[in-house]
């Protein structure tokens, strides 16, 4: 239902008409996606909220933070969403054309009687699905306490930023779009996987202290196909670790001489069952090896290897593509970052997962199915500019 109303005659002429679409809110490093939509006599503001850790599979949550009389034009009644007490008044101003804010005007709305504590289980429950006895891991209750007295603060009253969804090609590898993931200990953060030309990038929607919302958390080279060893091999970690060493030395490598990747170079590691993967230049860096792959069978076996985590244990057991990639670590606070090398693997077309080599770590990233309106980008450049600028906020 969310996103797919047709908007009435009303909303072509409503004052708050041009904040229809996808936009994050600035939440300091944490991020978020909300998407404002026309839904019956109303205007509006869903955040959407990653299903509960571990599970990426699972559709996504919303809760409403804010909604627009639409009848009203000129001066539209505007409610704050936001809290266990019902609608309650607020205020919508519009910076500029792609930036607005929201303000509560009674946050004792939002308050409870049991107080913080009561107010810090309720959100817990909501955030986690769980309690905080539920959670053992002391780091994990640490971050998650962190996120709430951060995030509370705010009382419903943000700046939010328009975002785009990524613009999509024939030959891109898979449709783009945004992914649930997880992230170890900050459980589930929703990702923007695009393609540019010989690369993918997947852009944090949401993040957490360590890699903020903005951030380019992952980068897949679309011409360093790599070919995984055997399930027995694969088991072994040091057998991984060799194999994408080996491509990243050859990057580093190129990168002294002052060389880009030949576009039909042989990979680091042979096809035992055919000759080496190129990619294309005319078809598309992904195209061609999606269509090997689409003619090959059932893709090949897939294992994590010994010693390496995982979230969520019920990955698939079999991948498509998969290709050598680096992945943004850094310490908290987004401090000392460095891009680390990894392995990108491509189940199908709704899922992906990435192998954190140095973190000895696994993500696996789940496609969100809710259909968003109003949020195309208007050019291949608007959407590279707007990629920058919520980098630009955290940087």
């Amino acid at each position: 239902m969310l996103g797919n109303c047709v908007p009435p005659l009303p909303t072509v002429l409503h004052r708050y008409r041009h904040i229809l679409g996808l936009w994050q809110p600035d939440i300091g490093p944490y991020g978020g996606l909300l998407n404002v939509v026309v839904d019956g006599l109303f205007i509006i503001g869903w955040m959407y909220l990653p299903p509960h850790d571990p599970h990426v599979g699972d559709p996504m949550r919303f809760k409403p933070l804010f909604r627009i009389h639409l009848m009203e034009r000129k001066s539209a009644t505007v409610e704050c969403m936001y809290g266990h007490k019902g609608p309650h008044n607020g205020h919508i101003q519009i910076v500029k054309r792609d930036e607005f804010s929201t303000k509560c005007n009674q946050t004792d709305h939002h308050r409870m009687s049991g107080g913080r504590q009561e107010e810090f289980r309720t959100w817990l429950r909501e955030e986690w699905g769980r309690t905080l006895e539920d959670i053992f891991h002391e780091h994990m209750q640490e971050l998650i306490l962190m996120k709430f007295i951060y995030t509370s603060q705010y009382d419903n009253c943000l700046t939010y930023r328009r975002i785009y969804l990524p613009p999509s090609h024939p030959d891109d590898l898979i449709k783009p779009g945004l992914f649930k993931g997880t992230y170890g200990s900050h459980g589930l953060e929703i990702v923007m996987l695009s393609f540019h030309g010989s690369r993918a990038r997947g852009t944090k929607i949401t993040g957490d202290p360590n890699i903020p919302a903005g951030q380019q958390t992952v980068e897949i080279d679309l011409q360093r196909r790599i070919q995984l060893p055997d399930v027995e091999n694969l088991r072994n970690f040091n057998e991984l670790s060799r194999i994408v060493l080996e491509v990243r030395e050859q990057v580093r490598q190129e990168q002294e001489a002052g060389e880009g990747p030949a576009p039909h170079r042989e990979p680091a590691v042979k096809d035992p069952e055919g000759p080496p993967a190129k990619a294309s230049k005319e078809a598309g860096p992904g195209a061609e090896a999606a269509e090997q792959s689409s003619t090959s069978g059932q893709g090949q076996p897939f294992v994590l290897p010994a010693g390496v985590s995982s979230r969520n244990e019920d990955y698939p057991r079999t991948c498509r593509l998969c290709f050598y990639g680096t992945g943004l670590i850094a310490g908290h606070g987004f401090t000392s970052p460095e891009r680390t090398p990894g392995v990108f693997v491509l189940f199908d077309e709704d899922r992906f997962g990435f192998l954190w080599l140095e973190l000895k770590s696994f993500s696996l990233y789940s496609r969100v199915q809710a259909t968003f309106q109003n949020a195309d980008a208007p050019s291949p450049q608007a959407f590279d500019e707007m990629l920058r600028n919520i980098q630009s906020l955290t940087s």
